[in-house]
């Protein structure tokens, strides 16, 4: 027997390994996206949705992490969530991994953890980094021994839209979930509902947040108050979207060091640390001073300045003039090997592909667009990977997580897995207040909890949320000493993607959350 029992806006309705039990829930109340109309009549839910139960397994497993034999219970989830109206209008999955033989759990950290887009699941960070298993080249699925499960729980979040999670319609996706609002409300929910009903309230309790996923942290903090964090970790976030030339200054430490990598610039014994400290050091000393002066700018020291710009992101010079200093990322990914044919992915720009692109591949690579129709930025542009040079998890994840999750962990489910839904970027709102840099959410949080930590992890190839613009933000926002740390990583966008970053950062992650 089911018993609802509601408490505002949201209701999530959970199943326990033995019955079904109901989960009383906070006021929620999920924000309409820009330009709804809300008056316009709901669309009919079918009957069969209406009355869906949710599935659940739990199964028993064991693995080698971090030199360490694990033993642990993996949980996969369906979260039933309801409308203002009270009628089920969605379901959210959740994959949680809990170690058994625990003595003292309230000591146990507990990590969620989600990707962006905003419509990617959370298989990048799962099954291509820190999950106990990790997809293979070939489709398979294997154990991972650089998973952080050692040190603590993993719950793993797929966002309504993605993943296995569903809205019952479309229009209930737009109207109620795929908008800042909506989202973190639903996302929160199921934080504090498994943190209840697995009894784990006391616990050290972190946020794992990558690209979109960090700025989805920022808007937690900010509005879900009452949920406390012991530390948040923001992988390839975005920054440097304050308007005005933040948008230029944030990317030449990228440009400089992708440069060096294809050796469009003289490499003289220099590493991509030295290259990378070369180029903030030339943003911090010349390159801001020289845009803040504008048209004022003596022709004389813009074309010294054009000068060292190309010697550190391997550009001509006149082309840097005629671009006013300014270079965006697509002049740099389209121009740095144009005398070879070949373009460049700004998700990592050690990948090329061909300069010219078909239509339907220049459609693909081209950015979202959102927020009533202005562009939405880095953070949530549909991947403009050059076709053919995609990191493997994008073509091999999709199935090998879906076999994964329905043949080795026996979760019953009708939908296919959906790694990305890009379908989500078009429809997605901010909404009011809304910021798509996480460092003022997190600044606020650290705050107000002054035992909150924060990691932060980037990578030096990444053209699609530049580094540089990441940590330009945590300056502005005061997000500094000793409760911040981070690193940087030889890698891109994804900022897993290799086995030395694998154990690079897992290393990172065990030290830091013990």
């Amino acid at each position: 027997m089911i018993r609802d029992v509601m408490i505002g806006d949201v209701m999530i309705r959970r199943m326990a390994r033995s019955a079904l039990v109901a989960a009383c829930l906070a006021t929620i109340t999920l924000e309409p996206a820009i330009g709804q109309d809300t008056a316009k009549a709901p669309a009919p839910i079918p009957q069969a949705l209406i009355d869906h139960q949710p599935s659940i397994s739990v199964t028993k497993q064991a693995g080698i992490f971090g030199l360490h034999p694990v033993e642990y219970t993996a949980t996969v989830e369906e979260h039933i969530l309801k409308g203002p109206d009270s009628i089920p209008n969605a379901f959210l999955v959740t994959i949680a991994y809990v170690r058994d033989g625990v003595g003292d759990q309230t000591r146990r950290p507990v990590t969620f953890v989600f990707n962006g887009g905003p419509g990617a699941s959370s298989s990048p960070l799962h099954v291509s980094g820190i999950g106990p298993r990790m997809a293979t080249r070939d489709g398979g699925i294997v154990n991972n021994p650089n998973s952080i499960l050692d040190a603590t729980d993993l719950v793993f979040i797929d966002p309504v839209g993605t993943g296995f999670s569903r809205p019952y319609t479309t229009d209930i996706g737009k109207d109620y979930y795929w908008n800042v609002a909506g989202d973190v409300a639903s996302v929160a929910q199921v934080i504090r509902t498994w943190l209840r009903e697995s009894h784990r309230e006391s616990s050290p309790r972190y946020l794992i947040g990558e690209s979109y996923g960090a700025t989805r942290i920022g808007e937690i903090l900010q509005r879900q108050k009452d949920l406390r964090f012991d530390g948040v970790v923001l992988v390839s976030a975005v920054g440097g979207t304050g308007g005005g030339d933040v948008a230029y200054i944030k990317n030449i430490p990228s440009m400089a060091v992708s440069a060096w990598y294809h050796e469009k610039i003289p490499r003289n014994g220099r590493t991509v640390d030295q290259v990378w400290a070369e180029a903030i050091n030339f943003v911090k000393a010349d390159y801001i001073p020289a845009l803040a002066k504008k048209d004022s700018l003596p022709p004389a020291d813009k074309a010294r300045l054009a000068g060292r710009l190309s010697a550190l992101t391997g550009l001509p010079a006149g082309l840097i003039e005629q671009k006013d200093l300014r270079l965006s990322a697509q002049d740099w990914l389209l121009n740095i090997l144009k005398d070879k044919g070949l373009r460049v992915s700004n998700q990592d720009t050690r990948a090329t592909g061909p300069l010219a692109l078909t239509a339907e591949q220049a459609a693909a690579s081209s950015p979202a667009e959102g927020l009533g129709g202005t562009r939405i930025g880095t953070a949530m542009q549909a991947p403009a990977i050059v076709p053919g040079t995609e990191p493997a998890v994008t073509e091999q994840t999709p199935s090998a997580v879906e076999t994964y999750l329905k043949l080795d962990l026996r979760f019953r489910t009708a939908e296919s897995y959906r790694s990305l839904n890009l379908d989500i970027n078009g429809f997605w709102h901010l909404g009011s207040g809304s910021n798509i840099e996480a460092a003022p959410g997190v600044a606020e949080g650290m705050r107000e909890n002054p035992k909150m930590r924060m990691f932060w992890i980037q990578g030096y190839f990444d053209l699609n949320t530049p580094a540089y613009g990441a940590l330009y933000s945590y300056e502005q926002a005061g997000l500094s000493g000793d409760r911040v740390t981070g690193v940087m990583t030889p890698g891109p966008h994804t900022a897993f993607a290799t086995d030395e970053s694998k154990r690079l950062l897992a290393t990172a992650l065990r030290n830091w959350i013990r």
